[in-house]
């Protein structure tokens, strides 16, 4: 990781962090060195520790007294867990957006995102417009809290998504994502949510091989 300039240190650290944990740069269940970081990234010990707290909140990273912060680990169970919660509120601002927001626009957006996903020519890329695409329902539900939900477990959200690209056997498939942009045409909150869910599950396979292969690498 590149050294980074003085400014707004909390939020780049954090940034930074993140990004390493989401594409696993920092690998999973793998021990923070503060004192490491401080040298590589040039800061001292305090935006450092506050980056790893807002972390730790985030669920990405674990923290223990006379131990430290420690990456977050990943079950089968656990990845079962992540998807079951974001599907309910991914359900929940579909319809909320469904029947508050302009669905024309909504239309419009997620067309783009699909657009973005199919151009992807790498998993950043890919994981970033699944995120963007999913997260329109978000922005169109009217529900502050409930966008702020999402974006409590958007880094695991995002991670498994980035485990899910990075398979070796991956390939990239939008027949889900052009069904729900076809729900959103015809106001059908069922094929949108189904399209949701059955992506999901598809990815779930992939995700706990990769996983597998991670703990047998270590």
């Amino acid at each position: 990781m590149a050294q980074i300039k003085k400014e707004s240190l909390v939020d780049q650290v954090y940034q930074q962090l993140r990004e390493s944990i989401i594409t696993l740069r920092l690998p999973l269940g793998s021990r923070v060195n503060v004192n490491e970081l401080q040298a590589e990234l040039g800061v001292s010990c305090t935006p450092i520790r506050e980056a790893v707290n807002r972390l730790t909140q985030e669920g990405l990273m674990t923290y223990e007294n006379n131990v430290g912060a420690t990456i977050l680990t990943l079950s089968g169970h656990d990845v079962q867990e992540i998807q079951e919660l974001a599907f309910a509120l991914q359900k929940e601002a579909v319809r909320l957006s469904l029947r508050r927001g302009d669905r024309e626009r909504i239309y419009r957006e997620v067309e783009e995102q699909l657009g973005r996903y199919c151009r992807a020519g790498h998993a950043r890329e890919e994981v970033q417009a699944v995120h963007e695409l999913i997260g329109v329902f978000y922005h169109h539900c009217g529900n502050g809290r409930l966008d702020r939900s999402m974006i409590a477990i958007q880094g695991q959200q995002l991670l498994l998504r980035y485990l899910y690209c990075t398979w070796r056997g991956h390939r990239k498939e939008d027949a889900e994502f052009r069904r729900i942009l076809q729900g959103v045409r015809e106001n059908s909150e069922a094929d949108i949510c189904r399209a949701l869910e059955e992506n999901a599950q598809r990815a779930r396979p992939d995700i706990l091989r990769h996983l597998e292969e991670l703990r047998h690498s270590d």
